[in-house]
């Protein structure tokens, strides 16, 4: 494996250097079957688009969704997966005039990052800081803006609160984790036991997830119950999230396991979080939750996320953020990441460096 530490030179069109090397999903199954390596030319940027030179994309859940065609909002197969990058831009399009040529910029497209080059969108960019390592700041991106955006726009806490983050090993977890420990908060985090010592240097309390009564488990803890609740599982056991809360509390689910579930029943994880969330909105306008409030989170880019991911990076440059990299790979070890994230077995974000 390799690292992108330092910046590769930018290659104008037309040289030995444009070829496009990217990988594609072809289809719903196992990854080593539908996760392949393509060649094509390097795109060409269309009107208020640059072409970037990937230095890091991020591997996600999403792409584990998209795989198992449980994703809410998925390209037609095949397609270039990768929600996140940072890279360099190499060629800006026409009407473009607040990027320029070399620039280093983060972008969250969706689908299209896990390739050597990417057209996209310059007004969606936002600019990365030199001194910050690739795969970091790509670690950021998508899972550091829902941490920071659930933590701080949604969850209404104070230092000295104390919290529960469930999956606090995960990418978006530990971030979450780390975040919610710089905030002064104290942190309970569930995570399976492989990952507890990790868990506990984040600064958290970790709990086995498949702990029996954890309801009761955490009510030892936390007497008076949580400030907050950031749940990525979804189902039955937002129950036991909602009843963990403390008066004004707020629980945020924010993803929803599709273990379980058939091919193309994209719907039907969120179908319960959906109705508590309608459920408990109602009971609130009735006054009958004790202040406590639930709500369903879906990052997006925006005018918001630019400036939290801005904070984020400079956070991150700081020192005062580490985020937690699992592995870095090549483009053709993309199915070994998504294996590996489909089998749950590492700490913090897989990283592709093309």
């Amino acid at each position: 494996m390799t690292t992108a530490d330092v910046p590769e030179p930018v290659t104008p069109p037309g040289t030995a250097d444009d070829t496009n090397i990217f990988v594609r999903m072809t289809g719903g199954g196992d990854p080593e079957r539908h996760i392949v390596l393509g060649e094509g030319a390097r795109p060409t940027p269309g009107r208020g688009n640059v072409v970037i030179r990937v230095e890091a994309a991020g591997v996600s859940y999403a792409e584990v969704q998209m795989l198992g065609r449980l994703h809410p909002f998925p390209p037609a197969f095949p397609f270039v997966p990768g929600y996140d990058l940072v890279g360099r831009v190499v060629e800006t399009g026409p009407g473009v005039t607040d990027r320029r040529v070399g620039e280093r910029v983060a972008a969250m497209p969706r689908h299209g990052a896990w390739a050597r080059y990417l057209e996209t969108p310059a007004r969606t960019l936002v600019t990365v800081p030199e001194e910050l390592d690739a795969a970091a700041a790509v670690a950021l991106i998508t899972n550091g803006v829902t941490a920071w955006q659930m933590l701080h726009r949604l969850a209404r806490v104070r230092p000295g609160d104390t919290v529960l983050v469930h999956g606090a090993g995960g990418g978006v977890g530990s971030l979450l984790t780390q975040l919610a420990v710089h905030h002064g908060l104290r942190v309970l985090g569930t995570a399976s036991p492989a990952k507890h010592d990790a868990v506990r240097a984040l600064g958290a309390e970790p709990f086995d997830y498949r702990t029996p009564g954890l309801r009761d488990v955490v009510r030892k803890r936390a007497p008076e119950g949580v400030r907050a609740v950031f749940d990525h599982v979804g189902g039955r056991g937002l129950d036991d999230s909602w009843a963990m809360l403390a008066s004004g509390g707020t629980l945020v689910s924010y993803d929803s396991s599709v273990a379980g579930y058939e091919p193309g029943q994209w719907f039907r994880p969120h179908v319960p979080a959906l109705r508590r969330t309608v459920r408990h909105w109602v009971a609130r306008r009735l006054g009958l939750t004790r202040g406590r409030r639930m709500s369903m989170y879906y990052v997006k880019p925006g005018e918001r996320f630019g400036a939290d991911l801005a904070t984020l990076f400079r956070l991150a440059a700081e020192g005062v953020l580490r985020p937690e990299i699992a592995a870095r790979h090549p483009l053709d070890g993309a199915a070994a990441a998504v294996r590996a994230l489909l089998e749950g077995r590492t700490v913090g974000k897989h990283v592709l460096l093309p």
